[in-house]
């Protein structure tokens, strides 16, 4: 396969992958088509898109293999009872892939119980970039979306999110929006934000 093959594979398996997540979450779907209307489409603004796993290294290899790769300079992103790993490839959304830790560490994890239901062939979140966090949830709250918790980063810092209400399936929380307010060509994630975002769906 020639590297323009291997890209255009590449932008392919995210192009499924969101149209599959925009099937499953209101919020999202609704600001795609907002962004379609006005001839900007929901692509370009992706941040990056969110794995849920039992096994982030075995989960990672479908997009080793379309060229990404692990962001070493990040290197583990993790909390009390979950850590994560970023890959990248320029031009496509970061992929964000995470699970809880094994053992005892693991245990009052929100993402087993997630992956149990719904598998890891789905994303729980997609991250669009923001200019003005504030400014895009009072637009989209005038949409009727509901957002979860609070803000994420305090103003003037380099990343600032917040997740939409998670939209549900069977009686449980499903997927959720991000929206993230970038600064500075920060392109890193914060642990303890990450970890706030991921109580605030609890």
């Amino acid at each position: 396969m020639t590297s323009y093959q291997n890209y255009k594979a590449a932008d392919k398996l995210i192009e499924e992958y969101i149209a599959d997540y925009l099937r499953n979450n209101r919020a999202a779907k609704m600001l795609s088509e907002l962004l379609d209307d006005a001839g900007v489409g929901l692509r370009p603004l992706v941040d990056h898109i969110t794995i849920r796993t039992a096994d982030v290294e075995t989960r990672a290899m479908e997009f080793l293999q379309m060229g990404f790769i692990e962001d070493l300079s990040l290197g583990v992103v993790e909390h009390d009872n979950w850590w994560a790993k970023v890959y990248r490839r320029p031009g496509l959304p970061a992929i964000f892939i995470d699970q809880a830790f094994e053992g005892e560490r693991g245990t009052s994890s929100i993402i087993p119980a997630w992956v149990e239901k719904f598998g890891d062939r789905t994303l729980h979140h997609v991250a669009v970039s923001v200019s003005e966090i504030e400014h895009s949830m009072s637009a989209l709250s005038k949409k009727g979306i509901a957002f979860s918790g609070e803000i994420t980063g305090d103003p003037q810092t380099p990343l600032r999110q917040i997740f939409t209400k998670a939209d549900m399936k069977d009686g449980l929380a499903f997927t959720v929006l991000e929206l993230a307010e970038r600064r500075w060509g920060y392109t890193g994630f914060h642990s303890h934000q990450a970890n706030t975002l991921m109580e605030s769906t609890r």
